[in-house]
């Protein structure tokens, strides 16, 4: 008898999510930030665990104790995929418990003649 393969979760992602199989919020992307909401108490609490949040839920908000986290960052440390994780954070937000933030747009790209011209002054520097 073989053993479970490495890396490998005893449940599969679907039953993390509850079987909901798509993200109320499809703007949540890979990147987006994920912060705990002021109401939420530490662990993911309030008076006890809100009505029909997954244990995986409630480890989304324990992992966001910390401070803000990406939904990758959160899925690599819960061990779950960015899709599941997905899911997990729409259902935490549409709960008040998580905000959520678009991604930080990437810097737009440099000139390349503004480059050039750098190079060549730096070069024109160095050989006087």
């Amino acid at each position: 008898m073989t053993g479970r393969p490495a890396g490998r979760p005893l449940v599969p992602a679907y039953l993390s999510t509850g079987g909901v199989a798509r993200p109320s919020r499809p703007q949540l992307e890979r990147l987006s930030v994920l912060s705990r909401s002021p109401g939420a108490a530490p662990g993911g609490r309030r008076a006890g665990p809100p009505d029909g949040l997954p244990p995986a839920g409630l480890a989304l908000l324990d992992a966001l104790e910390g401070g803000s986290l990406t939904v990758v960052e959160a899925a690599a440390l819960l061990r779950l995929p960015v899709s599941a994780v997905r899911v997990l954070a729409a259902d935490l937000a549409d709960r008040d418990l998580v905000h959520t933030r678009e991604p930080i747009p990437p810097a737009e790209r440099f000139d390349p003649d503004l480059l050039k011209r750098v190079a060549d002054g730096l070069r024109a520097l160095k050989h006087p």
